[in-house]
């Protein structure tokens, strides 16, 4: 088994994990996106908030908030 096979396999195991879980991974993206702004001083919020909402359009449910 190669590294690649190995990485896929752990991608795998997480997607299995959050399956169901959409609002929960949403939620838990929203408040790590704010701590790297929080703690960057906004310096990338452009790409973060980008990198946000694609993680979150995956799960299915999109943002979770208004």
């Amino acid at each position: 088994m190669g590294i690649g096979d190995k990485i896929k396999e752990g991608f795998d195991k997480v997607k299995e994990t959050v399956s169901g879980q959409d609002e929960k991974v949403d939620e838990g993206v929203e408040k790590a996106a704010d701590f790297i702004n929080e703690k960057t001083n906004d310096k990338y919020a452009d790409k973060v908030d980008m990198a946000k909402d694609k993680i979150q359009g995956m799960t299915g449910k999109g943002d979770t908030k208004a």
